[in-house]
């Protein structure tokens, strides 16, 4: 197998990765693990809304992965082991930014305070926008102890 191929290979394998790590739950969305898990319900009533915006928790790993996976890529191109190297340089920067640039991406989401029929009060961020509920609104409100959805 040649260079060049096992290049594009390398550089598919990281874009699947970082993409793997940008997976999100939306009210209607489920991970895998999610399925068949029990959640409590809880009705409630709609007391505050405000769009928010969610980012990624980027603790480096993107950047990290990213560099690694284009170091190893430009590490393949050229003749030489000088070529090589800076091969190697020039795509772990390059990795590392796409990277980066991925860990750092933005959704917008909405802020919902909901008024639970215990009387307790909550507040639960998820995707989507302020647009899709009222004040007022009757909710469900469910939980799995670590994922919380509000759903009209």
């Amino acid at each position: 197998m040649n260079r060049m191929a096992v290049s594009g290979m390398v550089v598919a394998l990281g874009i699947v990765a970082l993409s793997g790590c940008k997976t999100h739950t939306t009210p209607t969305t489920f991970n895998r693990s999610e399925v068949g898990a029990a959640r409590t319900v809880e009705s409630g009533t709609i007391r505050g809304l405000r769009d928010v915006t969610i980012q990624n928790d980027s603790r480096g790993v993107g950047t990290a992965t990213g560099a690694v996976l284009g170091g190893i890529a430009g590490s393949t191109i050229g003749g030489s082991s000088r070529a090589n190297a800076a091969g190697a340089v020039a795509g772990a920067a390059a990795g590392g930014a796409a990277g980066n640039a991925m860990a750092r991406s933005t959704r917008p989401g909405v802020e919902i305070t909901v008024e639970l029929q215990s009387g307790r009060t909550i507040s639960v961020t998820q995707d989507g926008s302020s647009q899709e509920f009222r004040i007022g609104d009757r909710v469900q409100v469910s939980s799995d102890g670590r994922t919380t959805r509000v759903t009209r």
